[in-house]
Parts: structure tokens; C-alpha cells; sequence
């Protein structure tokens, strides 16, 4: 049985897969740092001070992730 292979690249050339590459490391990084400033700013809070936002200590991370990633 014979196979054939045929492996093309559309116009991307290495600098534009590297560029695209290091744009969306930067964005992750972006969000990550959302992620990491929501999570400390919540939880350097006293419970009394959550509760007066209406936030229980164990939805802090889904807040947090919430706020950097946009999921809900």
C-alpha cells in the first residue's frame, strides 16, 4: 500500500509564526498577572470585610479567573 504526503505552509513564514507565537505568550502572561493581582488584593481581605462584598473566601479563585480569563 502506497501513502503520499503533502505538507504545505500558507504564507507563514518563521518570523510571523514566532511573532504570533510571542504575542500570545504575551497576552497569557497579561492575564496571568490579572489573575495573580485579583487573587492577592482578595485575599489579603478579612472575612469581614468580604462578607460586606458579598464574597465567601472559597469563591475567591473563581472570581479571580473570572476577572483575567473572561469565563463565567
Amino acid at each position: 500500500m502506497a501513502y503520499a504526503t503533502d505538507t504545505r505552509t500558507f504564507g507563514a513564514t518563521f518570523g510571523e509564526r514566532f511573532s504570533g507565537l510571542r504575542a500570545s505568550l504575551a497576552d497569557r502572561y497579561a492575564k496571568y498577572k490579572v489573575y495573580r493581582s485579583t487573587m492577592t488584593e482578595l485575599d489579603t481581605l478579612s472575612d469581614r470585610e468580604l462578607a460586606d462584598l458579598g464574597i465567601h473566601r472559597s469563591s475567591i479563585r473563581a472570581i479571580a479567573i473570572e476577572a483575567a480569563y473572561d469565563t463565567k
